[in-house]
């Protein structure tokens, strides 16, 4: 029996990317982003042409004011043709239409503004200028937005504007994220190449560092992803001034554990287990480390830090975070060990736990079909109001904490936060002609990003449900092999795994600040990680 567990580098990849970059969510962000105005507000050379209209003057006069309200009004008539601008003055009219919603706090409204002018590509005088409110509004609108799709459009050589030089650096990431996301032919090779130019003295740069490691991973080069992701770890302990403060603590934790798994992937398992043993309790990622380096210790034959981690794992602290692959790691420890009952033990406590928590989940998948509807069901879910029992609330709540999920509810969140506020807005507004064309595109995409949450919560669901179904199938081979094993007719791959009686076991040493107890059926937060097992073998000596 082999049942071993080598990570590809395609599958670390997947493991950074869900827990790396979150992105901004809209609903509680005050308008204008942060930028002074004299930064954002330039207009190109090019914008000028034939003199405004009246309506347009008073409209951008209105704008400097920060009467925005007025000046959408103002604005919609020029776009309407009822002020008899020309087609250049429409394109400016648009272009404050953009920033004149991006300012009264309608992101999502802003956006398919500045869409349609990135639509119209460089035949629209305001092409160039949108960038920088792309990059402003990729800080209030979550991916799920389709904002880095937008930036994609650009090419590269736009980014060097001198107008842009206040957020080069962001874009350059931003953009390099589009190619990365987009994964196709030579466009890992687009994302690098745009990562690398970020500058060292711009907050941007660990960011981009860490998605040039993974990046690397993605294209199965181990070594260039290593390197990128220990200039992280020396931005970590040097801990210079221009980067925020959570976002080094972030990055350094999540170079680590993806430093670990690259090398698991590449069998340098001692290596792999130092990077682990470099979470602390403190992580978000540190019950994920313990059960991955688990997987290590398991390859090194270590096997009373496995079982020690996996004990770890079943403490009380953790019962909204499952881990059902560690009860046939157990299983498969145990069996190399010819310790047959234990190893049916542990198979048996996975059927028990999880069985029914897999037709449980197929019966909530298919409990509505439209997506909009599942997404809605969800919501009640996300606060415990969907009455389901504690442990399948707690699993599926485990599988909807993904971070792309994440992402797409975000996305729904600001829109609805959008039409919650336009419909507390001024009443006099909320009977104009621009709000009514924003309550009707906030409406519209509102629908769409339920119905693609609700697909995306579903997939997770049954992505979670499958997992479940491929583990009892592994479990089920396992079991195989134990009752061959018993009757003595164990395979010659299985026989091959077993740990000789004349095995010597890794001491378990203690040092002068700690002491060794025997575990009394008693958790306590301070020994999480530092469980020990006992393990001596019963099969014949080799």
């Amino acid at each position: 029996m082999r049942l071993l567990k080598i990570l590809s580098l395609a599958t670390i990849a997947a493991f950074c990317v869900s827990t790396a970059y979150a992105g901004p969510k809209g609903g509680g962000k005050s308008p204008g982003g942060g930028e002074k105005k004299g930064d954002m507000e330039f207009e190109p050379e090019s914008a000028s042409g034939t003199p405004p209209s009246k309506t347009l003057e008073r409209a951008i006069k209105l704008y400097d004011k920060k009467d925005f309200f007025s000046a959408s009004i103002e604005l919609k008539k020029v776009l309407d043709g009822e002020s008899g601008d020309d087609a250049k003055n429409k394109q400016r009219a648009e272009f404050f239409m953009g920033k004149t919603l991006y300012q009264m706090g309608y992101y999502a409204g802003s956006l398919a503004y500045f869409d349609k002018i990135v639509k119209e590509g460089d035949a629209h005088t305001y092409h160039g200028a949108a960038l920088k409110w792309l990059a402003a509004l990729s800080r209030v609108l979550p991916e799920t937005s389709g904002i880095l799709e937008k930036i994609g459009t650009y090419d590269s050589g736009a980014l060097n504007d001198p107008s842009l030089a206040s957020v080069h650096d962001e874009l350059l990431f931003l953009l390099g994220r589009h190619f990365y996301r987009h994964g196709g032919d030579g466009d890992f090779d687009k994302a690098i190449g745009l990562f690398k130019q970020v500058s060292k003295n711009s907050e941007f740069y660990i960011k981009a560092k860490f998605f040039e490691g993974v990046t690397y991973v993605r294209k199965y080069e181990g070594k260039p992803a290593v390197e990128a992701f220990k200039d992280i770890l020396l931005i970590g302990e040097q801990r210079p001034a221009q980067y925020r403060a959570d976002d080094i603590s972030n990055y350094q934790e999540l170079a680590q554990l993806q430093m670990a798994r690259v090398f698991y992937s590449t069998q340098q398992f001692d290596t792999s287990i130092k990077y682990f043993e470099k979470l602390d309790q403190n992580s978000s990622d540190w019950t994920e480390s313990l059960f991955e380096a688990s997987w290590a210790y398991f390859m090194k034959t270590l096997s009373s830090k496995a079982l020690g981690n996996i004990h770890t794992l079943n403490a009380p602290y953790f019962e909204n975070e499952f881990f059902p692959e560690s009860n046939l790691l157990k299983a498969v420890i145990y069996f190399r060990y010819c310790l047959y009952d234990q190893a049916e033990e542990a198979i048996a406590d996975f059927n028990e736990k999880y069985a029914p928590l897999t037709k449980n989940l197929n019966d909530l998948i298919a409990k509505y079909a439209d997506n909009a509807d599942f997404y809605d069901y969800v919501k009640k879910v996300r606060v415990a109001k969907a009455g389901l029992d504690p442990v399948t609330q707690r699993l599926v709540m485990s599988g909807l904490n993904d971070k792309t999920l994440i992402k797409t509810f975000a996305w729904v969140d600001e829109l609805n936060h959008e039409l919650d506020m336009l419909q507390k807005s001024d009443k006099a507004w909320q009977t104009t002609q621009v709000a009514a064309e924003v309550l009707q595109e906030l409406t519209v995409q509102q629908s769409v990003a339920a119905g693609d949450a609700g697909k995306v919560a579903r997939d997770r669901v049954d992505r979670l449900s499958r997992e479940l179904g491929s583990l009892a199938r592994d479990g089920v081979k396992i079991k195989y092999e134990i009752l061959n094993a018993k009757a003595e007719k164990i395979s010659t791959d299985a026989a091959g795994t077993r740990i000789s009686s004349d095995h010597k076991e890794e001491p378990i040493i203690i040092d002068d600040e700690h002491f060794q107890w025997k575990f009394d059926g008693e958790y306590w937060k301070d020994e999480l990680g530092y469980y020990r097992f006992k393990i001596r073998s019963r099969c014949p000596k080799q």
